[in-house]
């Protein structure tokens, strides 16, 4: 069989491959690299084409894709802070809260405005403890940069009032969603909320953004096929499937990150649930030979054939869950797509071997990186490094222009397009960095007297920033223990409020609490819709090892 063979192909091309060992030196050499591409692409934009939202690499002049926010600004942001520029971060944050608006006649992708802005902004937000700015008093509950993120996603609500709370693909910022706009949207477009609007709900204290990401999430659920299969384009008015091609790819791909990602970060049962079954079906259905193919949603036959460089991600998520075996085999065969080529194509037909026509681009896509980036904290292997090593040469080599780098039209023949994606920036580059930065604190590292952590919240009693962070798909880390800290805050204010409402009401005295048996300790695995409640005095936060594990369990009773 065709596929078959071509796997074994793989497997010895990866075999073949040996991977040198990078010391210490070598890994800051390639850092100081990584930094140069970076500042190349980030002054490039800022001189040819700020306040545009994408720089044009070949004519070194800017234009609007995504709603006219100087995009490409917003999503580099919290890169400049991983990188450790301080300075820039402080200048351009300030420079945003100036020339920012959101009150615009533009009509806004709603899913790219929350990843890549919301997301953006709630990062630069809850990094900024670690950039030397004037915090306000309350910081992570309060802050000039999460209002803005409030802003950004108040202007997207609109579009999920629908009868079913799923929502529509595009909204005007400015009048909310038009009356001749398609009820047709992705999937992803419908289940990539939840990270974002669970943070704002709970730094704010308003239900509101969590409670219709939550909605959307469950109308998605409830459309699944009579195999357990979603297909890839839904109308949100009727709940018909208008494509029913069911991967992990395109159009699919993040609605599967966010529920393990949703899971880890609000500690919530209903979403690893949702996911485990999904991930059941997707192994028995579409996973052939470490290859996840495209199948028909109602009947689990094969559709398509091919690998979309965008389900790059799929090994980096399945090593949090532990999967280590299966995310292994699989990033051997993407990483063989890339030896061929120097790039991912955006299509690769598996049987051929080859690339899919006029799918033969390379936009500078993250996601092989990030997955690297993964493997390699779970598993120490200089093979990714290696895998990053090459990502770093191919694109110096292919894509690099006097005003940036340039996404690859054609991988056969390294073609370039006008075009520098916002996420090479947000993503591509930030991931790189982290991948050749073990010690980097979003991995938990750094010392006492370094800034490994913050202290947060009105009294200045939450730890921040200890490890534990969560990327969203545009790669902005978020920091569980600032939700915790501020849902603390709200709940107290809410009691306080209460109390001075009802003077007269004596306090109703609490049940008593039933002890865990003797010898086992307290579950951290929650039931559906229940949320837990913790002491007064509580670390929220668990170290990276627990919180992002990748040799055990998301959820254990006995830790």
């Amino acid at each position: 069989m065709r596929p078959l063979a071509c796997a074994a192909l793989f497997v010895c091309l990866w075999c073949g491959a040996e991977a040198r060992e990078f010391t210490e030196e070598e890994m800051s050499a390639v850092r100081q690299r990584i930094k140069s591409m970076f500042y190349h692409a980030y002054n490039s934009y800022l001189d040819n084409a700020f306040p545009y939202d994408e720089l044009r690499p070949l004519t070194c002049d800017g234009q609007d894709t995504w709603g006219s926010f100087s995009l490409t600004l917003i999503d580099a942001l919290d890169t400049l802070l991983v990188l450790g520029n301080r300075t820039e971060f402080q200048r351009v944050a300030s420079l945003l809260q100036d020339t920012i608006d959101f009150d615009i006649d533009v009509n806004a992708s709603v899913f790219e405005t929350n990843i890549r802005v919301v997301g953006g902004l709630l990062s630069a937000h809850l990094l900024s403890g670690r950039s030397g700015m004037q915090l306000e008093s309350g910081w992570p509950c309060a802050g000039p940069l999460l209002r803005m993120a409030e802003e950004a996603a108040r202007k997207l609500l609109p579009a999920f009032q629908t009868p079913t709370g799923m929502p529509y693909g595009t909204v005007n910022l400015l009048h909310g969603v038009s009356p001749s706009e398609t009820p047709v949207t992705c999937t992803a477009g419908v289940g990539t909320f939840i990270l974002e609007f669970a943070t704002l709900s709970r730094l704010t204290g308003d239900p509101v953004f969590e409670e219709v990401a939550r909605k959307a999430l469950r109308a998605l659920w409830k459309t699944r096929s009579d195999i357990g299969l979603v297909g890839n384009h839904i109308d949100i008015l009727s709940k018909k499937w208008v494509a029913q091609d069911s991967g992990i790819g395109a159009g699919v791909d993040s609605y599967f990150e966010y529920l393990v990602k949703g899971a880890i970060m609000l500690q919530d049962e209903e979403l690893l649930t949702m996911f485990q079954a999904f991930d059941q079906v997707i192994q028995n259905y579409t996973r052939f030979d470490d290859w996840y193919l495209w199948v028909h949603m109602h009947k689990g036959t094969v559709s398509m054939p091919v690998f979309q460089s965008l389900e790059s991600f799929w090994p980096g998520l399945q090593s949090l869950l532990g999967n280590m075996d299966a995310a292994v085999r699989t990033f051997q065969n993407y990483y063989s797509v890339w030896r061929q080529f120097g790039g991912l194509p955006e299509f690769y037909s598996i049987p051929q071997g080859y690339t899919v026509d006029k799918r033969e681009g390379y936009p500078l896509r993250p996601e092989l990186i990030e997955s690297a980036m993964y493997l390699f904290r779970a598993t120490g292997d200089h093979t990714y490094l290696q895998m990053g090593f090459d990502a770093l040469e191919s694109i110096e080599r292919i894509a690099k222009t006097p005003c940036g780098y340039a996404s690859v039209k054609d991988l056969r023949d390294h073609q370039l397009d006008n075009r520098m994606e916002s996420f090479f920036l947000a993503e591509t580059v930030k991931y790189l960095y982290l991948l050749f930065d073990p010690t980097h604190f979003l991995h938990g590292g750094g010392s006492e007297g370094d800034g490994w952590w913050e202290a947060g919240g009105e009294a200045g009693d939450c730890v921040l920033g200890a490890g534990g962070f969560i990327f969203n798909t545009e790669a902005h880390p978020l920091d569980p223990a600032a939700l915790y800290c501020c849902s603390r805050h709200s709940r107290d204010r809410q009691q306080l409020r209460e109390l001075l409402l009802s003077p007269s009401q004596p306090p109703a005295e609490a049940p008593p609490t039933k002890a865990p048996p003797t010898g086992q300790s307290e579950t951290i695995a929650l039931k559906p819709g229940e949320r837990k409640t913790p002491p007064l005095l509580s670390c929220p936060v668990q170290p990276f090892s627990a919180r992002l594990t990748v040799l055990g369990q998301v959820f254990s009773d006995a830790t």
